[in-house]
């Protein structure tokens, strides 16, 4: 007999436009495994995850910027099309806002995690959540919000260059605009002239203290808040390779024990009262051994399949498992446990793991995606590359008012360089 509830099909929701995130696919590939019909609001015309055996139906998404009102007209016309409840799973933050707001109109046709409708808002929005870390004795980078480009520049110069800089709702950030973010600025002009985009990027800026990168600072936790508040599934692990390096998505990552970044993390959610999958980014600081939150997610992070037990548990399985009221399985922990995402870290990939190894992409059950991945992976960075000729060609000429230059995270060293073109947006860690 099966552990699932298999009357009970998942949606995964995404507005993200992103074809390479594989998240996506680890949570198709996770419930579908387990005998559960995964349905997709996604789009995926031109992503490997519509190739997958384990996509039971794939739905035409809201567009991106789509209001929560919006997405919810969206999910009423899925759920009128499965005729039954579903557990909901929203895959970026801007879906994870709109369900958290939209909680009770689209109950009873979806089950949902028992949460208060405005935490997923205010812990993924950066600037609300400096304020509660403050409230929680959560370390965290010291964090400035000017109302102007002149405070700007007067707090990037109290803060200390180089300092961070974010939108605090990242997910209103439009593609193509040549806006990310989070990006690295050098010098108080910088600063100011970023703020002068903050119509653009549709929402405020705010500036941090740089935390410089090194080995062993970047961490992550994956874990699912169940109905009693307790963290089950995932774990902590640790950042080996970033795509941008030292300061983007996770390209290789290692299950690896942390007790502080546990008890932080555990701490965290208990005071909150959360409820739900949460993806959790952590940098320690050099000088203190401090380590300081950087974003809270609530969804489940592109790399959740790491955090798979010896019973085959993840968050996104315990969240429907927990959801249907059925027992979650008693697993062990797999320490050492790698996961890499083949084409930003192709040589990780083809290197020897003793401690047991998982790929975004390929999988021997599931060969289809693996496959169809390099064809539009190749397409995407001729495409990028295109474009830069395009805009080298078309650069303004002298005179032309200059746009904010906006820079990379500082980075460490790494063994395994690459000269791809960077595809990172916002919600797609």
């Amino acid at each position: 007999m099966s552990l699932f509830d298999t009357r009970v099909p998942a949606v995964l929701l995404r507005t993200d436009r992103n074809p390479f995130h594989h998240g996506t696919l680890g949570a198709v590939r996770s419930l579908g495994r387990a005998g559960v019909d995964v349905h997709v609001v996604a789009d995926c015309a031109q992503s490997p995850v519509r190739a997958s055996r384990y996509v039971s139906r794939l739905h035409t998404p809201p567009p991106p910027g789509a209001s929560p009102a919006d997405i919810a007209v969206v999910l009423r016309r899925v759920a009128a099309r499965i005729a039954r409840p579903a557990v909901l799973i929203p895959m970026d933050d801007a879906c994870a806002v709109a369900v958290g707001r939209m909680r009770a109109e689209l109950a009873p046709a979806y089950l949902l995690p028992d949460l208060p409708g405005a935490l997923p808002e205010r812990v993924a929005d950066k600037a609300e959540l400096a304020g509660v870390c403050a409230s929680l004795d959560v370390p965290h980078p010291e964090t400035l919000v000017p109302d102007g480009p002149a405070e700007a520049a007067r707090a990037a110069w109290r803060l200390g260059l180089p300092v961070v800089a974010k939108w605090s709702r990242p997910w209103l950030v439009p593609p193509g605009g040549g806006l990310r973010s989070t990006v690295l600025v050098r010098s108080a002009r910088e600063a100011g002239e970023l703020y002068r985009r903050a119509e653009e990027a549709g929402s405020r800026l705010l500036l941090q203290a740089f935390l410089p990168p090194g080995p062993d600072r970047d961490w992550f936790f994956h874990g699912y808040a169940d109905r009693t508040g307790a963290v089950r599934a995932g774990g902590p692990g640790r950042k080996t390779r970033a795509r941008p390096r030292g300061a983007g998505l996770t390209a290789v990552g290692r299950w690896t024990p942390n007790p502080q970044v546990q008890a932080l993390a555990e701490r965290l959610t208990g005071e909150l009262g959360y409820r739900g999958i949460l993806d959790l980014d952590f940098r320690r600081c050099g000088t203190t051994g401090r380590y300081h939150l950087l974003d809270f997610n609530p969804r489940p992070g592109a790399q959740f399949r790491l955090f798979t037990d010896t019973a085959g548990l993840d968050v996104v399985r315990a969240l429907h498992l927990d959801l249907t009221h059925r027992t979650l399985p008693d697993g062990a922990p797999q320490p050492g446990r790698a996961f890499v995402v083949e084409n930003y870290a192709p040589l990780s990939a083809l290197r020897p793991a003793p401690g047991g190894r998982e790929l975004a992409w390929h999988a021997p059950d599931d060969r289809a995606p693996g496959r169809a991945l390099w064809t539009l992976w190749g397409r995407h960075v001729a495409s990028r590359l295109l474009d830069r000729v395009r805009r080298r060609i078309t650069r303004p000429r002298a005179g032309t008012p200059p746009r904010a230059h906006v820079v990379r995270q500082a980075t460490s060293p790494s063994p395994e360089r690459s000269d791809r073109p960077d595809d990172d947006r916002a919600g797609s860690r």
